[in-house]
């Protein structure tokens, strides 16, 4: 009996070292990417209003990093709260808010160098090399165009500071050991040409993907690619999913033309679509049609070109349960 204590125990011990070695090797390894690139960004009007575009629409930069105002469908941006951050989008994952990235040097990024930006947009590591929650949509920004990335960077630098501090994440484990093996070095792609409406549309159809497309070990699901039913917590209560936007004919969008989807997305930036009040218990979607309202008809339509392209999927989606 002794013999068997002796020999559980050495195992247990042996156990215990081994996860204190990895957990300690994860912890001091990683997030392996370089250091932030020492890098000025030289703007100009054209590239700060290039940023504005993307930070307002496709990129959701605005949408995450402001505040929505959920008493009225589809949170409409709330004026003077751009960049002041503050969201909590941990859920299960632990507390993880969206940072301020207004350029208040004391609870902003106003003292973050351009390049410590770009590293955190790009390869998902703050200024203090921790590791930032996918949440944090890196994973599709490491392959924008790297123009456009340093575009979105000069935009923001021109935010109004806001005082608003916000604590840092606490991610819950296993989940902190996981994030920090996520980031990885950019692979930058040249934005397609106007005419090659498919690959454009694809170019920024990355946030569709995200939220319209079912994921398993941190990867797409294949057979459900864009087929929707992605849970998100909705912003008055009970649970709201994304919608099918395969061409499926039935369950999808595959009976939408391209102007009834452009049509859809324009119909946004109208006040009385901006305007329309949603009480406690009732449906209201947290799609931003406001901020991709704001992009344009040319780029609206090649994302239509871009999903209509790939396979459409039955999938049936019940949009919201109280």
């Amino acid at each position: 009996m002794k013999k068997f204590l002796k020999i559980s125990g050495i195992i247990f011990s042996a156990i215990l070292l081994f996860m204190f070695l990895g957990y300690s090797y994860l912890m001091t390894k990683y997030p392996k990417v370089p250091p932030a690139p020492d890098i000025k960004i030289s703007s100009s009007p054209e590239m700060i209003e290039r940023g504005r575009y993307l930070a307002n629409s496709f990129a959701v930069c605005m949408d995450c990093h402001s505040k929505r105002d959920f008493s009225k469908f589809a949170g409409p941006l709330v004026p003077g709260t751009e960049g002041m951050g503050g969201e909590d989008f941990g859920e299960e994952a632990g507390y993880v808010p969206a940072k301020n990235i207004t350029s208040d040097k004391e609870t902003g990024i106003g003292n973050w160098t351009d390049g410590e930006i770009f590293r955190a947009i790009t390869m998902g590591v703050d200024k203090n090399g921790e590791p930032l929650g996918p949440m944090m949509p890196y994973m599709y920004y490491r392959n924008m165009d790297e123009n456009d990335v340093k575009s979105i960077i000069a935009y923001i630098r021109t935010l109004a500071p806001i005082k608003n501090k916000v604590e840092d994440h606490k991610f819950n484990f296993p989940v902190n050991l996981i994030f920090r093996t996520l980031p990885t070095e950019p692979q930058f792609k040249n934005i397609p040409s106007a005419d090659k409406k498919t690959e454009l549309g694809e170019y920024y159809a990355g946030a569709c993907k995200v939220c319209h497309s079912p994921m398993e070990k941190g990867e797409f699901i294949k057979e459900k690619f864009l087929s929707g039913g992605v849970e998100f917590p909705g912003p008055k209560g009970g649970k709201v999913r994304s919608a099918n936007i395969t061409p499926d004919k039935e369950t999808g969008i595959g009976n939408w033309t391209k102007d009834q989807f452009i049509k859809k997305f324009k119909s946004y930036t109208l006040p009385e679509s901006q305007n329309i009040p949603v009480k406690d218990g009732e449906f209201n979607s947290i799609m931003p049609w406001t901020f991709f309202g704001q992009a344009s008809e040319e780029d609206l339509g090649a994302v239509y070109d871009y999903i209509m392209t790939q396979k459409p999927v039955s999938n049936k989606v019940e949009k919201y349960t109280p």
